[in-house]
């Protein structure tokens, strides 16, 4: 392999243009060699704006190119497990946005292609990487607030794109695989396992409160409790006016507020008293998340976010949405 992880980004759309595409680029040890866009045109231009040498139309054509040692996956959901399979076929690393595929079986071909192939599987879980979460998890490993009790999550985006909207597929059940718990509460299902552990009952309740006609869910509650006892709220919703990216997290010696979620601000509650942390995200959100796929590639270890766990959560989200 060469000096630097040379990227094929499969997808160019809003996210890719403004964080993926600029993460594979000015990461160290990286660079962004070719783009692909099912729009020649669009490709081109995508490619000369973020200094990729080369552009294609089809996304195949990526896999053949020799110079490509891991692709981006920014596409569709339901594109996601036929891509990556037929990427790690062609021996290329495989760095997956969220969530993983349509279903746990595409997830589940997903990580056997790669073990199968020898290749680096990772999804695009980046709250992973947010120094916040790094701070509660060792919170909650040192005992600095006791064990865990209850944990609340909030994620509302209000989202009603009008027809031919860029991410109007997002609605569409057979593209997508359901509505903002599919979406971007899948982010926050990977964080709550990541601090509290395995799940051992999941209970949901997608519903449609505003958007009625919709195909997929415009909220949704689900309820998680975990082997170590602890339990979890999650609510999502595209109907509410007010945006929400909020987590508490309450224990049995103290507690742990952060409002945003992206922003990185903790308060602290212990019998000391009440505390406040500054723990932001890098500028780019996803330029940690490459940055350790890219040392993963290099150093011949899993990435942080790997396959499997792509693969648990999306467990979560069908036992979700089974009711």
């Amino acid at each position: 392999m060469s000096a630097s992880v040379r990227w094929g980004l499969i997808g160019c759309g809003d996210i890719a243009a403004k964080r993926v595409a600029p993460a594979l680029r000015d990461s160290p040890g990286s660079t962004l060699t070719a783009v692909a866009r099912s729009r020649a045109e669009l490709a081109a231009e995508f490619a000369q704006r973020h200094g990729a040498r080369r552009w294609y139309a089809d996304w195949r054509e990526v896999l053949s190119d020799r110079d490509i040692d891991a692709v981006y996956l920014a596409t569709p959901v339901r594109l996601h497990a036929e891509q990556a399979v037929a990427a790690a076929e062609a021996g290329k690393h495989v760095l997956c946005e969220k969530p993983m595929a349509l279903d746990v079986a595409g997830c589940e071909r997903m990580v056997s292609a790669a073990r199968h192939h020898g290749v680096k599987l990772g999804v695009a879980y980046y709250r992973h990487h947010y120094p916040a979460v790094a701070r509660l998890r060792q919170m909650i490993a040192s005992g600095e607030i006791g064990g865990p009790v209850l944990v609340q999550v909030q994620a509302f985006e209000r989202f009603d794109p009008p027809p031919g909207h860029p991410r109007a597929w997002l609605l569409k059940k057979s593209e997508s695989g359901g509505g903002p718990m599919m979406d971007f509460g899948c982010h926050r299902i990977e964080v709550l396992l990541d601090l509290l552990g395995p799940v051992v009952e999941i209970r949901g309740t997608p519903t449609n409160v505003r958007f009625r006609d919709r195909e997929v869910e415009d909220t949704c509650v689900a309820h998680l409790r975990f082997r170590s006892g602890a339990e979890a709220v999650l609510a999502v919703t595209h109907a509410a006016q007010e945006s929400r990216d909020a987590l508490q997290l309450f224990a049995t010696a103290g507690s742990a507020h952060v409002d945003v979620l992206n922003q990185g601000t903790l308060r602290i509650v212990t019998a000391d008293g009440v505390r406040e942390e500054r723990h932001p995200p890098h500028a780019n959100l996803h330029q940690p998340l490459v940055e350790d796929f890219v040392a993963a590639v290099r150093d011949g270890r899993p990435p942080t976010v790997t396959g499997e766990i792509g693969l648990e959560v999306s467990r979560v989200l069908a036992a979700i949405y089974s009711g």
